[in-house]
């Protein structure tokens, strides 16, 4: 299927690593430029290589989102660069580190690094690069939040509190955005193998007695079998074809969704 978004411009934050990395290819198969914003400082590497391993062109943008002037001047230098921004899509996020069960074992401390990525780092997001699409009436956000936001998870609390704050936000802009023909869904991962996943493990792997211990992959496996009835690991790319279909205009008639891409996890629970 042609998701007609040759030629657009889709601006992936989070976008040189996981699930974002597998976005932005996602949006380049369908042969859309991609302007990668990251923290990482190989950012601009990994566009480069984008870049030369598709012929399209690809930005890297080192920048830290919870800085709401780094985050215009990232809006400003992508559009001087490769022209007006027509998708976004939000997948920058951090857990706190800590493990919950109960949320006692957090101190208040462990929260605001966690808020400030996954939330103000959106917020930030939205307010540097929906000024322009209401001007041309164009334009798509997709935010990455998680089952995490929908069920109240206790692994992490911050990182569940944040996902449901993700969640709310897309919501409400979209109610917002919609009389300006701009739409913005969420889409919520269930169980992926990422960095973020398995620091979930090694926080609670460091808190058991020695005898209690598993390996990463006995734990996350016998995990997947209990609550995912498909009974398998989401993919990044599964997450990536969900994305750009809510960006493309083959699914012009959805805003103000929450879409789960959790083989049924939720449903389940």
């Amino acid at each position: 299927m042609d998701l007609q978004l040759r030629g657009r411009l889709a601006v992936v934050t989070g976008g040189a690593s996981g699930i974002g990395l597998a976005i932005a290819e996602r949006f380049l198969e369908e042969h859309a430029a991609v302007a990668l914003w990251d923290l990482s400082p190989r950012t601009p590497q990994v566009a480069a290589e984008l870049a030369a391993k598709t012929g399209l062109p690809v930005s890297g943008h080192v920048v830290d989102l919870t800085d709401w002037s780094a985050a215009q001047r990232a809006a400003e230098q992508t559009e001087a660069k490769q022209g007006a921004v027509g998708h976004v899509v939000h997948a920058a996020a951090i857990g706190s580190g800590k493990f919950g069960f109960p949320f006692l074992n957090l101190a208040p401390g462990d929260w605001q690094r966690c808020l400030e990525v996954n939330v103000m780092g959106m917020v930030h997001a939205a307010h540097a690069l929906v000024p322009a699409m209401l001007q041309r009436r164009d334009g798509t956000l997709v935010f990455l939040a998680s089952v995490a936001g929908q069920i109240g998870s206790q692994t992490d609390p911050p990182y569940s509190a944040a996902k449901a704050a993700n969640i709310n936000f897309a919501q409400c802009l979209a109610k917002d955005l919609a009389p300006h023909q701009v739409r913005v869904n969420t889409v919520c991962p269930g169980m992926v193998q990422t960095p973020l996943n398995r620091s979930v493990w090694q926080a609670w792997h460091d808190q058991q007695p020695p005898e209690k211990r598993r390996s990463y992959e006995d734990w996350a496996g016998e995990k997947v079998r209990n609550v995912v009835p498909l009974g398998r690991w989401q993919e990044p790319a599964d997450i990536a074809d969900m994305v750009v279909f809510l960006s493309s205009p083959r699914s012009r008639q959805v805003t103000g969704q929450t879409i789960n891409v959790d083989g049924g996890f939720v449903m389940h629970w």
